[in-house]
């Protein structure tokens, strides 16, 4: 593909991503350096392993990925992959970009023909399939060293009906409730919501009576696509069933729009319908928010910017509906090989070095980050029950050991197939819920125009072949 690695480096240059290095500042989108009064870890870190690769390797090796919305990790990896490169013979490079444009670079660099070798996504990108490179190989690696994937991993990587694994995805974030306890307790609810009727009431009482907002977006950025979903699972509506046919349109789907509406006439306001993925971390820990689906991002941020506000928040398992109580992901990585990478061999062999690393990946991550290969992380459980990074109390953590339980794949209760992903990235789900909220249709006519709007994509991707009737 390259004439030469000057022409490789010149592509990257000019499309602004050479030697990015700056971090995302706890969600916030720019490239502002970790704040200060650092938390210190209360024991040592996991030590770290490598691995030989199969066969030798050589050349350069690009990486695309996001700015983690816990910027201790970006500091800890950057360096951590080229040390890997300098053992095995490979220039490592890695490239850093607010995950908003990545959807947008990623696609200029297919349809150029050039670009990263290896890019990280953190939802999943199905829809990337025909441009990407198979990556069962790397998959039936991990799983021979480590055990099986887990399945919500694997639904959210893998193609039943192509039998094609469109992206790795060797570990993910869960996706609690986050809330102020301060604001929760004069409702009767000091340990927070327990249910989407209990979001309704307190929030109203809450904002009634204190002037604060329940921050469950509406808008076209990643959180609002997920907290849509874990809504419609919560009432037993899906987007499609277990073989891949679309079923949005329902009574239940119908309840779960109505009941949108009524929390953001009782217990928000309009600002929900312009957020990005930042919003609602910065209101809950503003204290301008009294609740939020996220990771722990926010908390673990005012940790060194605000200890009384981090001791403030605390968390809850997904909100129990009429149905069930169910969450997606926070973060579902994505890592995906380009058809035109130049260096495969080195990109996949990176990935089996990161997965052989998950517990550093974890630990780096300030337990943000969660293994898809449970086994190579045998410590989780007791760090999340007795916090190394100083959660007060200790055990502020311990309800996410539970968390593979209640959360499952976008696309439940099918695979993330590329209908899915295409639904995912335009945002249908979030400006349905936005639609009706507004008052500009009623949540039947929300429903059925969003219905409207799937069916076609689902045909298009059945219709070439890449999703048909599920499987596992």
């Amino acid at each position: 593909m390259w004439t030469t690695e000057f022409d490789r480096r010149r592509f990257l240059q000019a499309t602004g991503l050479a030697a990015l290095g700056g971090t995302l500042a706890a969600c916030g989108g720019g490239g502002e350096e970790p704040p200060g009064g650092v938390v210190e870890p209360t024991r040592a870190a996991p030590q770290g392993t490598f691995s030989e690769p199969a066969s030798p390797l050589s050349g350069a090796l690009s990486i695309l990925m996001w700015s983690h919305f816990v910027p201790a990790h970006d500091m800890w990896f950057d360096p951590w992959a080229r040390e890997w490169g300098s053992r095995v013979g490979v220039e490592v490079t890695v490239d850093h970009i607010n995950y908003a444009e990545l959807p947008a670079r990623t696609q200029a660099e297919i349809q150029a023909g050039q670009g990263h070798d290896l890019i990280l996504h953190i939802a999943p990108v199905p829809q990337y399939e025909p441009s990407v490179l198979d990556l069962t190989d790397v998959v039936t690696e991990a799983d021979n060293r480590h055990g099986t994937q887990l399945d919500l991993c694997r639904k959210s990587s893998f193609n039943p009906t192509t039998r094609k694994f469109f992206a790795f995805t060797p570990s993910w974030v869960p996706d609690p409730g986050d809330y102020r306890s301060s604001l929760w307790t004069p409702v009767g609810l000091p340990t927070g919501p327990s249910t989407w009727d209990d979001l309704l009431r307190g929030g109203a009482e809450i904002k009634n009576s204190q002037g604060i907002q329940v921050g469950i977006g509406m808008s076209q950025e990643i959180d609002s696509n997920m907290a849509g979903r874990a809504l419609l699972w919560s009432y037993g509506a899906s987007i499609q069933d277990a073989t891949e046919q679309v079923v949005l349109n329902s009574p239940e789907t119908v309840e779960a729009v109505d009941y949108m509406s009524r929390l953001y006439r009782d217990a928000m306001t309009p600002e929900v319908f312009s957020w990005n993925a930042a919003s609602n971390n910065q209101g809950l820990a503003a204290g301008q928010l009294s609740f939020i689906l996220n990771s722990i991002s926010a908390w673990r941020t005012s940790q060194e910017t605000d200890p009384e506000v981090a001791n403030d928040i605390g968390f809850t398992p997904p909100l129990r509906g009429p149905a069930d109580a169910r969450a997606a992901s926070h973060v579902m990585y994505n890592w995906i090989v380009p058809t035109y990478a130049a260096n495969p061999d080195a990109a996949k062999e990176f990935l089996l070095h990161y997965t052989d690393n998950l517990g550093l990946v974890a630990w780096q991550s300030r337990l943000y980050d969660f293994p898809a290969y449970p086994d190579v992380v045998p410590d989780l459980d007791a760090w999340l029950k007795d916090d190394p990074y100083g959660a007060q109390p200790p055990d502020k953590l311990a309800l996410l050991a539970d968390a593979v339980d209640w959360s499952t794949n976008v696309g439940y209760p099918g695979p993330s197939n590329t209908a899915e992903g295409e639904v995912f990235a335009t945002f249908i789900i979030p400006n349905m819920f936005a639609r009706a909220a507004r008052g500009e249709v009623s949540a039947q006519q929300a429903v059925a125009d969003a219905e409207a709007q799937i069916r076609p994509i689902f045909d298009n991707w059945r219709a070439r072949g890449l999703i048909g009737t599920g499987g596992t």
